[in-house]
């Protein structure tokens, strides 16, 4: 039987899976999931066409209730017309827009949702950018267990709209997501309800890891994309993916000479503490300064997980570009009439660091770029 266990991400600090957790208590840091046992072979995964299929690799116990709608298992799409556009061998994009509720939040809060279902959590609160509460509600409503979002007055209408529609209690905060944390915090420690703040439990994290298990089953277990884009907040999805590109090596289930991918960091101009932490090579990002873009989920101007991001980048060789507000609605633009795809702000940032990337020489021609559309473009119209 395979099980797992918690470990700091920065310290020595250990706890058992089967603790209710949040923060390391030593260090404030993140807290990883590590598998023991018998390592799972792929034939082991589940007859099922969700992120749930992967559950050998996931932490949920033989038995145990899944708090699933569906996420996962989105598309990756072929884009020769980007690849000819940009000269580069190849472009797929990745659709998570398509997911419950419009996103890839759906991912992780159904992980979160149900290892806390199970550690016997009486309600939940999340501060969002606008996707992850509105991911929250879903889950919780579907858990039968109650949610408090607090979100940004600037929150994009329709998803504080998707939030009160599923039933979770909104409450609108001045200031940026930072603003909203702490209060969401502050209501957790009041009222008993537990907290899934990004990377303050280590459940979400290993949701989005099931973005780069999807990427691997869909390229036949046999290579990866030379490069990932990925549009950066809190960077939960880009942590995981690196985390189970390791793990998928580990266990055989890729070939032992499979070339990792290069992950590239997107952000907007008007917030983008990760870029210029990468630029000037520090290991942490120091917060942005009044931060501000139409990309709400860019909007994270003190990611817990900075630490964990720039580790990422520096270990895959990776890079980080922050793209103007016209650039992304260019980019926006350009990637739904290409492709179809209803993209939101923070896939046509990706998109664009592709692009210019490509136009400074820092992605060669032979590149294979996946780059992902994080959530659907009619989540921010009214």
């Amino acid at each position: 039987m395979r099980t797992w266990r918690l470990e700091c991400s920065a310290c020595d600090h250990r706890a058992p899976g089967s603790a209710l957790a949040t923060v390391c208590p030593s260090c404030g840091q993140p807290l990883l999931v590590r598998y023991d046992g018998k390592a799972p072979a792929r034939a082991d995964l589940a007859d099922r066409w969700d992120m749930w299929r992967y559950a050998p690799l996931l932490p949920v116990a033989v038995g145990e209730r899944i708090v699933s709608l569906g996420e996962g298992a989105t598309p990756l799409i072929d884009a020769p017309s980007f690849a000819k556009s940009l000269g580069v061998r190849r472009v797929w994009l990745k659709d998570e827009g398509l997911n419950p509720t419009g996103s890839f939040k759906a991912r992780g809060m159904s992980a979160a949702v149900t290892r806390a279902l199970a550690l016997g959590v009486k309600g939940f609160s999340v501060p969002t950018a606008g996707n992850a509460g509105a991911a929250l509600a879903a889950y919780g409503a579907a858990a039968r267990l109650p949610v408090r979002v607090f979100a940004p007055r600037e929150t994009p209408a329709a998803i504080l709209a998707t939030i009160r529609t599923l039933g979770a209690e909104l409450t609108l905060v001045d200031g940026h997501i930072g603003d909203a944390g702490k209060q969401a915090r502050a209501f957790a420690a009041e009222s008993g309800w537990f907290d899934v703040s990004t990377l303050r439990e280590p459940y979400r994290i290993e949701g989005k890891k099931t973005m780069g298990l999807e990427i691997a089953e869909q390229l036949g277990w046999k290579r990866l994309p030379t490069h990932i884009v990925y549009p950066t907040g809190g960077g939960t999805g880009l942590i995981g993916m690196w985390k189970v590109f390791r793990e998928l090596l580990d266990l055989g289930w890729l070939p032992k000479d499979t070339a990792l991918p290069r992950m590239i960091v997107a952000q907007a101009d008007g917030c983008a503490p990760i870029v210029r932490a990468h630029q000037t090579g520090a290991d942490r990002a120091t917060p942005w300064e009044n931060p501000t873009t139409h990309a709400a989920g860019l909007r994270v101007p003190g990611p817990l997980g900075d630490r964990l991001i720039l580790k990422a980048v520096k270990e895959s060789a990776g890079d980080a570009v922050a793209i103007p507000e016209q650039g992304i609605r260019d980019a926006t633009a350009w990637v739904s009439r290409e492709t179809g795809i209803d993209a939101a702000p923070e896939g046509g940032c990706a998109m664009a660091v592709l692009q210019q990337m490509r136009n400074d020489g820092r992605i060669g021609t032979d590149a294979e770029v996946l780059v992902f559309n994080t959530g659907s473009g009619a989540s921010y119209r009214t």
